[in-house]
């Protein structure tokens, strides 16, 4: 019999500690590894870039959490990005990019391996037809964000895995957004996640860090090769405080959904707010799609404001309890300007974000303390 969800979270790759009994997994804070007589080593571990008994534990967990066979960590999430594209792309090789995908891995594919000879092409990831026409015979592989960063697009995963695998090429999911808790795109038939452990995962803004899961073997192999030979890996620490924050996963995803439902509520027809941005409204384009292959509908919403760029700068700089600030998935709210900060290697291209576009991060807060503070900042 299987666990369920949080019971895994909390013991999945995280047994008690076999020499004390800790029943947390001890930091192994060590470069290297006694050897019984060379080549003899101990439990596999010779090196800590190449193995260490923290990440393992954190490696198994994230596995068992996303239904995979194989899971890598890595020092940040656009290694982990960076890991999957170098693994399966070849210089002369094409991918399908989200047209609003993360300014990130926008500028990874678009500044750094285009020098290498990948192109790429963007296509909503609503629209499959899209998908479908955008990939050519070069084509090795589909990158999906679903809800996508900033404009939380819904991409329907299992049509869109049929899409790929009728190609002959991968899908690789950017599950940050939503997080295994609230949704599991290998069930689907992607064949690689991508996470930025940094945020959901971790939870706490304390700690960076990325993960890839597959149970594509070869593909495995692929990453866990490059994990070693370019050296991307998260340290113990960072392993330790990703696998506290995966304990509470569940409790928070319910709480960041919950809350974000309240935001959406008060947004919703408020004089100032041209548009609200959440999957979870009925309006939404992807409302069934997202309803069909998430739990919740995370704790990410985005508006345009009816006044502009300035007036959305200016909101940005009058919340007292959601911090102005990059990143997301912490357990405080935090508030952003894409255009001018997440999103700004995407000015001038097809992934332009809007100008009057504000992006919260939904904490665990308060939810009435959270809407009076939005209110407010709203004028």
């Amino acid at each position: 019999m299987s666990d369920g969800f949080a019971t895994r979270a909390i013991h999945a790759g995280q047994e008690a500690d076999p020499t004390t009994g800790s029943v947390i997994v001890p930091i192994h804070a060590t470069s290297t590894y006694a050897q019984d007589g060379v080549g003899g080593m101990r439990s596999g571990y010779e090196y800590s870039r190449t193995g260490n008994p923290t990440r393992t534990a954190l490696e198994r967990c994230l596995a068992e959490l996303e239904n995979g066979r194989h899971a890598r960590a890595y020092a940040s999430g656009m290694a982990a990005t960076d890991a999957v594209l170098r693994s399966v792309l070849r210089p002369g090789d094409h991918l399908v990019i989200p047209d609003d995908a993360y300014g990130g891995t926008f500028r990874l594919i678009d500044k750094v391996l285009s020098g290498w000879g990948i192109s790429y092409t963007p296509a909503p990831v609503s629209d499959v037809d899209a998908v479908r026409a955008a990939i050519q015979d070069n084509t090795k592989l589909v990158w999906l964000e679903t809800p996508t960063n900033p404009l939380l697009n819904i991409g329907d995963i299992a049509a869109l895995a049929q899409v790929s695998a009728d190609a002959g090429v991968k899908l690789v999911v950017d599950n940050t957004f939503a997080s295994p808790f609230l949704q599991q795109p290998l069930e689907l038939g992607a064949t690689a996640v991508v996470h930025s452990t940094t945020k959901y995962l971790g939870g706490h803004s304390d700690v960076v860090g990325g993960a890839v899961v597959t149970s594509d073997d070869e593909l495995a192999e692929q990453l866990a090769f490059l994990q070693n030979g370019a050296g991307a890996v998260p340290g113990p620490f960072d392993a330790f405080l990703t696998m506290r924050g995966l304990k509470t996963l569940v409790v928070r995803m319910e709480r960041h959904s919950a809350n974000a439902e309240r935001i959406v509520a008060a947004l919703s027809g408020h004089p100032k707010v041209a548009k609200v941005l959440y999957p979870g409204l009925p309006e939404h384009p992807g409302h069934e799609v997202a309803a069909k292959q998430m739990k919740h509908f995370g704790g990410m919403v985005s508006f345009l404001h009816a006044d502009g760029e300035q007036a959305a700068l200016d909101v940005c700089s009058r919340t007292r309890l959601f911090t102005l600030a990059e990143s997301l998935g912490g357990v405080e709210s935090l508030i952003e300007h894409p255009g001018r900060m997440t999103h700004a290697s995407t000015a001038g291209s097809m992934l332009q974000v809007p100008s009057d576009l504000v992006r919260l991060s939904v904490g665990i807060e308060e939810a009435d303390d959270l809407v009076e503070d939005l209110l407010a900042a709203l004028g």
